[in-house]
């Protein structure tokens, strides 16, 4: 029996030694991919199939965060003409039912909305009166001065991409309501309304730009 176990004992030690020395010994260095300045991660790869990303998360003392991106086909030009049209976004922005300025003192404005937002089989009318301001074409922030939220404020971030002529859009806000709403209400909301907004925006600004383009007879 020893003459049979001493020459497997040896074939087990053999192989041992093999897997460690693969374990100890040298990696080689592979080489470095280096990225182009110009190339696009993978969620604005994803944007450009026509995807719109959303991101929902639980802030402190029940805030929702929400994040939205998408891409539009057009300029940054027409995608801000159509964020600031405060008195146009009850015409084509789904659930609001009024909008406008109230004022506007050449650095910020002061507008309002009123929607009707859908929790399961109810319905219910929420109002807003909000200030906005930001940087022309790149950033639009915004906060509520006065409505039916706890807190309601976030931005509009507009990112140039000059190989397809167009526009990347990411909304970001942080929601809580201030009538009883549980938690994983207001994100069931958020996770149905906020790309039909996005969509809503891209169609909007899209088809301003193709009626601005010289047509093919001129």
């Amino acid at each position: 029996m020893q003459s049979f176990f001493k020459p497997l004992r040896h074939l087990i030690l053999t192989l041992i030694a093999i897997l460690f020395s693969f374990h100890t010994s040298p990696v080689m260095a592979l080489p470095v991919a280096t990225t182009h300045p110009d190339s696009l991660t993978g969620e604005k790869a994803r944007l450009l199939t026509g995807e719109v990303i959303v991101a929902l998360s639980n802030l402190q003392e029940g805030v929702t965060g929400v994040e939205g991106q998408i891409y539009i086909a057009a300029p940054p030009k027409k995608v801000w003409e159509v964020l600031t049209d405060y008195n146009n976004h009850k015409n084509f922005v789904p659930n609001v039912i009024d909008s406008g300025i109230i004022s506007d003192n050449g650095i910020e404005k002061v507008m309002f909305e009123k929607g009707k937002s859908r929790m399961f089989i109810f319905s219910k009318e929420v109002y807003i009166k909000m200030k906005v301001w930001g940087e022309n074409l790149t950033h639009l922030r915004f906060q509520q001065i006065t409505g039916d939220f706890k807190v309601y404020q976030g931005e509009w971030t507009l990112v140039d991409y000059p190989q397809g002529s167009g526009t990347f859009l990411t909304y970001k806000a942080e929601v809580k309501p201030d009538f009883y709403a549980p938690q994983f209400a207001v994100r069931n909301v958020q996770t149905r309304d906020c790309p039909l907004m996005m969509l809503a925006m891209k169609k909007q600004a899209e088809s301003n730009n193709a009626k601005s383009l010289p047509s093919e007879k001129e």
